[in-house]
């Protein structure tokens, strides 16, 4: 019986959430046409993009989410924030937080109907992984926006981990803080694993931690430190997540 529960209710909140994503698509177009031929950063659209994402979350009951740690303020210069990837739920229980912040994507996700447009018109950046040309072109991107003055957001693990375990890290986050000399963000997140489980489309009762570490500066680290910083903040990380 309970499991029967939850299917019915894992399908009446994604079908209430259906219902809110395609009002919000119109809501994002709206603010895109009437903002971006000025809003350089497209600060306007991707808020209402990711305000979407608290809307979302509030509609779910089995979700609490705690954030833990001091916000940067919007006012801050930019910043490249990386995050350990427990599960899909991620993208949206971070993206609650008041980040302006351009995101690194997969393809896959991209190509959702829906989502996809609303994450073009924020200016989130797609990569296509196994494509060497895409991993370039979404890397000019990123260095594009940092001199925008906006922070970029990434998943350095690249996929989301299915044992709960810490995946290694890609260094392409340290590389673009390195080149562009703005500092690391780490973020850490905790027991969003429960909240939809890999391969299944059912909800879990989750109550998800996002802890906000110190930022790492990387002034007088060079490209050849990449090693030592990637090693350096995924430590921090993962002593974050077990504490």
């Amino acid at each position: 019986m309970r499991n029967l529960l939850r299917v019915f209710g894992s399908g009446g909140v994604w079908l209430v959430w259906v219902v809110v994503v395609v009002i919000w698509n119109m809501l994002v177009f709206l603010v895109f046409v009437s903002t971006a031929w000025w809003d350089r950063r497209r600060w306007y659209t991707g808020r209402a993009f990711r305000i979407g994402a608290r809307v979302l979350v509030a509609l779910n009951p089995w979700w609490r989410i705690d954030v833990v740690g001091d916000l940067p303020p919007r006012s801050s210069e930019p910043f490249v924030a990386v995050c350990n990837h427990e599960s899909l739920a991620d993208i949206l229980l971070v993206g609650t937080l008041p980040f302006d912040m351009k995101w690194l994507s997969k393809a896959q996700i991209a190509r959702i109907p829906i989502l996809g447009w609303m994450m073009w018109m924020a200016g989130d950046i797609i990569v296509n992984r196994t494509d060497a040309r895409s991993r370039g072109e979404s890397y000019d991107r990123m260095v594009s926006w940092i001199s925008r003055g906006a922070s970029i957001m990434i998943f350095p693990e690249g996929t989301r981990s299915r044992t709960g375990d810490l995946l290694p890290f890609r260094n392409g986050a340290f590389r673009l803080a390195l080149e562009t000399g703005r500092p690391i963000q780490p973020l850490a997140v905790t027991g969003a694993r429960q909240a939809i489980r890999a391969d299944s489309a059912l909800f879990g009762r989750a109550r998800v931690t996002v802890r906000i570490l110190e930022q790492v500066s990387v002034e007088g680290l060079e490209l050849e430190d990449v090693n030592e910083l990637r090693d350096r903040v995924r430590t921090m990380i993962s002593d974050a997540r077990e504490g």
